[in-house]
């Protein structure tokens, strides 16, 4: 395809041979799980889907959506990648509401299916959506299988999805001209427990939607069919006597002696504190020493030996700084205490 020439270009077979010779495990496709059908009847279509949405072998909802709006006369049932069907589907619906607002005219089936088959037909099954697409105009009911490549069936009934067949087998035994709305819908939601009960990529509830000329019936949860058989109680309480006792002894409050534990002291935090407390006050009474008879001497002001001893004064009251109640060293003098005082008023 990278080349100027007709045909196909398969350049990228030799590369992955080769890959697959060192020993790289080619991708493998990845299997999803749904069943979605649906069938014709006399005056319009029903559609039908299951709801569980699966990831491998692990369910990921057991109640998702996978009926889609195309139009307010056309609906879609998806299969595949949940992101690519539910993104197609918008962009469909997105583009025909733009053309009734443009023509002023009602959208037709055959529309949302030529918009779709095109745009998958593009991505050549790259984008894995497989729908049945279901609708009434003025042409009557229609009912349009869309395959992930973009090629397209029309048939009075349908399926798609892992639980197909299952559903399939349903629908050409009980299937006939000219059903009624209600036959109709017991024949669509038996295809759907046909696939729900017999494949393990489908499962939970059964979802209809009814068109037919007077408009449009969305049914959620139409059947549960996987719906728990009891009501868990809360609190659970338990009959007297579901536990035997095998043996009993009393204990009165005066056999039990109550031990109060003393709390160990951290002490690296208080010795962090004292250093830290005892640092200030030396560094401080070392300025009163040094500083300020320097300045005493400059200015000519007669304080030099009184800060000196401020300054012994301040370092010894910070190496007596106390914590949690001891001492560290022994407590300053009188003097020194009352030379603090006085410099401190």
């Amino acid at each position: 395809m990278g080349s100027n020439a007709g045909g196909f270009d398969f350049a990228l077979t030799k590369r992955n041979n080769m890959l697959e010779l060192k020993g790289m495990a080619p991708p493998k496709a990845w299997k999803t799980g749904t069943t979605i059908a649906g069938v014709m009847f006399k005056d319009g279509v029903v559609l039908g889907a299951d709801t569980r949405s699966t990831s491998g072998s692990t369910v990921a909802d057991k109640n998702c959506e996978k009926i889609h709006y195309i139009a307010p006369n056309i609906y879609c049932c998806g299969a595949g990648t949940a992101a690519d069907t539910e993104n197609v589907t918008n962009m469909v619906a997105a583009a025909l509401e733009l053309h009734r607002y443009g023509t002023g005219r009602g959208s037709r089936v055959i529309t949302a299916l030529t918009m779709l088959k095109q745009h998958l037909f593009k991505y050549q099954g790259h984008v894995s959506a497989a729908l049945v697409l279901g609708g009434v105009d003025i042409n009557g009911p229609h009912l349009f299988t869309v395959y992930p490549h973009g090629s397209t069936d029309s048939l009075p009934f349908c399926t798609m999805g892992s639980g197909s067949l299952n559903a399939m087998a349903v629908f050409e035994q009980g299937y006939k001209d000219d059903m009624t709305r209600e036959e109709a819908m017991d024949l669509v939601a038996r295809a759907i427990r046909s696939g729900v009960y017999n494949d393990l990529g489908s499962g939970s509830n059964v979802d209809l939607c009814i068109i037919t000329k007077g408009g449009v019936e969305y049914l959620r949860n139409h059947q549960y069919l996987m719906d728990k058989t009891y009501a868990r109680k809360f609190p659970v309480v338990y009959p007297k006597g579901t536990a035997p006792i095998i043996k009993e002894r009393v204990v009165t409050l005066k056999e039990v002696a109550v031990v109060e534990a003393a709390e160990a002291m951290d002490m690296a935090d208080e010795g962090t504190q004292v250093c830290a407390n005892t640092q200030q006050w030396w560094w401080c009474g070392l300025a009163c020493m040094v500083v300020m008879p320097v300045a005493c001497h400059f200015t000519g002001v007669g304080a030099g030996a009184d800060s000196l001893g401020l300054g012994l004064a301040l370092q010894q009251v910070g190496m007596w700084h106390t914590a949690s109640g001891r001492r560290l060293l022994q407590p300053p003098s009188r003097w020194q205490r009352y030379a603090v005082q006085g410099c401190m008023n």
